[in-house]
């Protein structure tokens, strides 16, 4: 599970086993877990985090949206 970014109390990783999905993130604080898309960045999955943290996470993620595209196509290649 490469981790791309520690930012507060987030981690922002991918599965290194999903290479057939397109580019996303996985975002975890304590039992908390969220999943959004990086081409257009869009919620995939939420488990537990509120509306309001939500919205902090997205907008963490549309900032650093090119870092978790470049670490993802790094990892598994330019043709996914």
């Amino acid at each position: 599970m490469p981790t791309v970014l520690r930012f507060e109390s987030y981690r922002f990783y991918f599965y290194s086993h999903e290479p057939n999905e397109p580019p996303h993130i996985h975002i975890d604080r304590d039992n908390l877990s969220a999943k959004f898309w990086l081409s257009t960045v869009s919620l995939a999955k939420n488990i537990g985090f509120n509306a309001k943290e939500l919205r902090k996470i997205q907008s963490l993620v549309e900032v650093n949206q090119q870092k978790f595209l470049e670490a993802w196509y790094e990892y598994f290649g330019n043709s996914n």
